[in-house]
């Protein structure tokens, strides 16, 4: 049963958190100030001291209860989602997915743009009814008991989709696990599913490099990879250990989370609020904090590592058959590989190659990333 939802967090609940900001033990702490070995000290420092001073989490709370906000059962655990109809009489339904570190914030610009696109500069045909969840575990849906990987989580949002909101049929988009999770879609639910567009690549082709370019891009891609394993692996084999700390440290958090945010984006001069400011980022921060998610969100990595890890399947592999858009940001976390390698895993329809952007693309880029999928729906619309 679909019910209407309202965000509303104690007082005490925030009151908490600021306390453990104001009282962090940054003396504790040596000085580096620089991004190389993790978070920047004095940057840590100067956004903490807005959280506690001139940050306010009942505007933002304000900014998603604008929205319409919702709540299901799927399987037991209860699914958060915002929904936006579609301006027009058949408004295309599109399923927009978020990954980790990041929640239903990244997508909060572009609901209406993508909704309602005669108000922004497009055309009615091009609307979508637009469904953005928490995914399981993250932010306001229920904490599962034990890791969902992004192929389980898929079911779950094709069961939120013709299950509970009854579309016969919808598309989907991604970036980060939210991409895994269109993928999954692609593979396992192309009944419903019958579109996906993403911009990053977490999936591998099971059979591997075929030509030259693919097996040089592997190599560049696992030696660029490198400085990025230790979260990944932490999160996917350990995640329990590192949730303890995490749960009554808003700063640690932060930390963890922000470092993301600075080595994924497109920064102009090294600066990570000339792409974001301070209430984006702190928001997304609250939002697992308030929620206290951080534990069950970092479980997908583990999950996947359960499901098989990045591979698609090797026995009776087959090539995702529905149509995929790829959007291409300049300054995704990891290098695409060469278009023949897309090639054998998706049914191309729609490529595109920014000039700007990065991994949390909706947030960076969020006309650039509204227009592509405008252009994608038309080309599903305009297939003969």
């Amino acid at each position: 049963m679909i019910k209407q939802y309202k965000i509303s967090v104690p007082k005490s609940t925030l009151n908490n958190i600021y306390k453990k900001v104001k009282n962090y033990p940054w003396k504790d702490i040596q000085k580096l100030n620089g991004w190389t070995h993790g978070t920047n000290y004095k940057y840590l420092k100067s956004i903490s001291k807005y959280w506690i001073s001139k940050y306010n989490w009942k505007k933002q709370e304000k900014k998603l209860n604008s929205f319409s906000n919702f709540t299901t059962s799927i399987d037991g655990l209860k699914i958060h989602f915002i929904k936006e109809k579609g301006s027009g009489k058949n408004p295309t339904p599109l399923l927009l997915l978020h990954g980790w570190p990041g929640s239903i914030i990244e997508f909060l610009e572009i609901i209406q743009k993508l909704a309602h696109p005669e108000k922004y500069g497009g055309k009615i045909e091009d609307a979508f009814d637009v469904i953005v969840p928490s995914l399981p575990g993250f932010g306001f849906s229920g904490l599962p008991t034990k890791p969902y990987g992004p192929r389980k989580i898929a079911k779950v949002m094709n069961k939120l989709m013709i299950n509970d909101l009854k579309y016969k049929k919808y598309i989907a988009q991604g970036g980060d696990w939210g991409a895994t999770i269109c993928n999954w879609l692609g593979y396992d639910h192309s009944k419903n599913c019958k579109a996906i567009h993403i911009n990053c690549l977490t999936m591998r082709h099971p059979r591997g490099a075929k030509n030259k370019k693919e097996i040089d891009w592997e190599k560049r891609f696992a030696n660029d990879q490198i400085m990025q394993e230790g979260y990944r692996t932490i999160q996917a084999t350990k995640p329990q250990s590192l949730s303890y700390s995490m749960i009554d440290s808003p700063i640690g958090v932060a930390a963890w989370i922000l470092e993301k945010f600075h080595s994924w984006s497109d920064l102009k001069s090294g600066k990570i609020e000339k792409t974001y400011n301070k209430d984006i980022l702190l928001t997304n921060i609250m939002i697992y904090l308030i929620t206290k998610t951080f534990n069950t969100a970092s479980w997908i990595y583990f999950g996947r590592r359960e499901e098989g890890g990045r591979m698609f399947p090797k026995k009776n592999f087959k090539k995702i058959s529905i149509p995929t858009g790829i959007a291409i940001f300049p300054k995704e976390m990891s290098e695409w590989p060469p278009k023949s390698y897309l090639d054998r895993i998706f049914k191309i329809y729609h490529f595109s190659e920014m000039k700007k952007g990065g991994h949390f693309a909706a947030l960076e880029q969020p006309d650039l990333l509204v227009n592509d999928l405008r252009k994608f729906l038309r080309c599903l619309k305009y297939d003969p």
